[in-house]
């Protein structure tokens, strides 16, 4: 995966739950959701495993999949 890629991403969480989310870094996110430093719902749900990933052309479109995904 490319650095700076814009991406739609599902986490699964320690305690079997899901987290969606979207970034532009994909290894510096998931780095910070598992040292406690990532989105408030994983800091108590570490470590976190990337079990789903969809690339987006722009930043918008990411955050709109997200939106949809938690709908």
């Amino acid at each position: 995966m490319a650095e700076n890629q814009n991406v739609t991403y599902i986490l699964r969480c320690s305690d079997q739950t899901l987290y969606t989310g979207w970034t532009n870094n994909i290894e510096k996110r998931l780095k910070a959701h598992n040292k406690g430093k990532g989105g408030k719902y994983t800091r108590t749900r570490i470590p976190v495993k990337l079990v789903y990933l969809e690339a987006h052309e722009t930043k918008q479109e990411a955050m709109s999949r997200e939106a949809q995904i938690k709908r």
